[in-house]
């Protein structure tokens, strides 16, 4: 007889590798491919150099970047979106040198850097993980002269699932967020702190007016 009959469980949440693979699993592309457009605004004047991009996805913004001569390190903790950013930059014309494609959960990852730029484009999970003490190690590889970018929901899409949620993820401002990271102000100093508006189309088609928290961070 199972030693459990007659008990009820509580369903497991999924972790977070089994999470991202049925959210990639969905569909054979989940983001557009393109790189986000506030990182292009923010990041095209700075010379290239060794960057490091937290929860790649499938690759939009580690290919921009190693376009434009960067030496890329992309991590994600999904090797189905992995497979698909090295397929993309092999479509691209990208030299196999010229980005590091890394299947690994962030949580445990480790990197010996330095980098010039390290970039984190809206790394936000329904699956609980340690968000801040990811940031905190990857800014300790960031090199002197370098810089941490961040780029975060305001809020959620009007056509996410958890729009109208009750429970719906809380977003750090770009003040709560650097308030959070608590780096040694001696380090660093802050060149973007704010929030923006842009246009975005939605799965559907829809079109909307989305708010991002934009946090550039400069290490003297």
């Amino acid at each position: 007889m199972d030693s459990d009959a007659g008990h009820t469980h509580a369903p497991q949440e999924p972790d977070a590798t089994q999470y991202w693979e049925a959210r990639y699993g969905e569909a054979e592309r989940i983001w557009s491919g393109r790189p986000n457009q506030t990182l292009v605004e923010v990041v095209g004047d700075l010379p290239a150099g060794r960057a490091l991009d937290l929860g790649c996805g499938e690759g939009g913004d580690a290919i921009w970047l190693a376009q434009r001569g960067w030496q890329v390190t992309g991590v994600d903790i999904s090797p189905t979106a992995i497979a698909r950013a090295s397929a993309a930059a092999d479509e691209a014309g990208i030299p196999t040198k010229r980005i590091r494609w890394q299947a690994h959960d962030l949580a445990t990852w480790t990197d010996d850097g330095p980098y010039d730029l390290v970039a984190a484009s809206f790394l936000h999970s329904r699956v609980e993980f340690p968000r801040t003490e990811i940031l905190r190690r990857a800014a300790a590889l960031v090199a002197p002269g370098g810089h941490l970018l961040l780029l975060s929901h305001a809020a959620c899409p009007p056509w996410s699932a958890h729009h109208h949620d009750d429970h719906k993820p809380e977003f750090l401002t770009p003040s709560e967020e650097i308030s959070a990271l608590d780096l040694d102000e001696r380090q660093w100093d802050t060149r973007i702190a704010e929030t923006r508006s842009r246009e975005a189309t939605g799965p559907n088609g829809e079109r909307a007016i989305l708010d991002d928290g934009i946090v550039l961070l400069h290490r003297h």
